[in-house]
């Protein structure tokens, strides 16, 4: 828009695009500050309310001040795909709302530096961070949310024994073979091991085998040793004469399933990293629908829900540079409650897309693509 300054006509400053290290270093200090505090602040009241929900069993219990610390620690990391946007949000609102008060935002427009190149170091960490919330969700959360389950059980109740590879019955994503071990080994030999084969047209049991010892054999497939074998008539009812053998082979193209496919089928598919979930997609080539459903939708969640943390700057920057003058509070309201509807509307599909019931591509990745379609037409239309 063009200005006029002592009777003539003056272009207004050029638009700036590179690289503003002293614009980029202030507004990098004045947005840590701020996250920083919420950070602290919402971890604070996490483990007080989880404080609140478990201090009785654990006193209960006697248990030693050593052991409640080190699972309200292992707690923290489950909260924080929930804290981020939020402290993300709420810093960058501050740090607007200050900036606008003091009439910076005004100046740095007037200079030719719009709104969003202004805030681009905000932008930059928002993206570091959805980065960095991904990787707790791969890494560490998993791990940390079983130890502290695991842990509380075990405290607050004496004769809990968590033992995932003890008693473990696997099913195979098709359906057509049924397994039981005794005892898993992850990387040894199978004892006491029990396998049901079912028929492919009907259903029904067609044989199975009780094997005292049991070994994958890489690109070969399944040996059984010690082994009796019992074939059942066309009903799947009836069961024919036992029959005993040393060795029985069974070919990997048949029984492709390996000792870590068996052990990744049990554990919950949010406690299986994002390239275990791919490859187990990849190689089972008929996976139950409902299986298939729920390992999809789980991982395109996984890879989407952590870009709420650039929702969150993509809604706050340009809602509070438009309410600088009337008020802050509204725009801080405004966008929580976006926020709060991406969040909720994001694990309704979750749980949707889990049974089937939505498509998991749109379960998982949808209302992300939609949130940010909506917070990226709010950031142009501010500029």
């Amino acid at each position: 828009m063009m200005q006029i300054k002592d009777g003539q006509l003056i272009s207004p400053p050029k638009r700036k695009w590179t690289f503003l290290p002293v614009i980029d270093r202030y507004m990098f200090r004045e947005f840590m500050i701020p996250f920083s505090v919420l950070i602290l602040g919402f971890m604070i009241m996490f483990v007080i309310s989880d404080i609140y929900d478990n201090i009785k069993d654990f006193l209960e219990n006697n248990a030693s001040t050593v052991t409640m610390v080190k699972y309200y620690l292992l707690r923290l990391p489950g909260h924080v795909e929930f804290i981020l946007p939020l402290s993300i949000l709420l810093a960058c609102m501050y740090t607007m709302a200050h900036m606008g008060k003091n009439l910076e935002i005004i100046a740095m427009r007037a200079s030719g530096i719009s709104l969003h190149r202004a805030c681009a170091s905000i932008y930059v960490i928002a993206v570091l961070i959805t980065l960095l919330d991904f990787f707790f969700k791969e890494t560490i959360v998993p791990n940390s949310e079983k130890m502290a389950y695991v842990l509380a059980k075990s405290t607050t109740h004496e004769t809990y024994r968590y033992n995932l590879k003890e008693m473990l019955t696997y099913r195979s994503p098709d359906g057509s073979k049924t397994w039981f071990f005794k005892y898993f080994d992850l990387n040894g030999l199978q004892k006491d091991v029990i396998l049901k084969k079912y028929k492919s047209k009907d259903g029904t049991l067609d044989w199975d085998i009780e094997a005292e010892e049991a070994e994958f054999i890489p690109d070969k497939g399944w040996e059984f040793r010690d082994v009796v074998l019992t074939k059942y008539g066309d009903d799947g009812m009836m069961p024919e004469k036992p029959q005993k053998f040393d060795v029985i082979k069974k070919d990997i193209n048949e029984f492709s399933e390996t000792p870590r496919d068996i052990i990744n089928a049990v554990r919950p598919p949010e406690e299986l990293p994002s390239l275990v979930i791919i490859d187990l997609l990849h190689r089972t080539k008929n996976m139950a629908k409902s299986s298939k459903s729920l390992y999809e939708t789980t991982l395109y969640n996984r890879l989407a829900f952590p870009w709420a943390c650039v929702l969150a700057v993509l809604l706050g920057i340009p809602l509070a540079a438009k309410n600088e003058r009337s008020g802050i509070f509204l725009s801080i309201i405004i966008a929580v409650g976006i926020i709060l509807a991406y969040t909720l509307t994001s694990q309704l599909m979750l749980i949707l897309g889990n049974r089937g019931i939505v498509p998991a591509a749109i379960a998982g990745i949808g209302p992300t693509v939609a949130f940010l379609g909506y917070g990226w037409y709010n950031a142009v239309t501010h500029q």
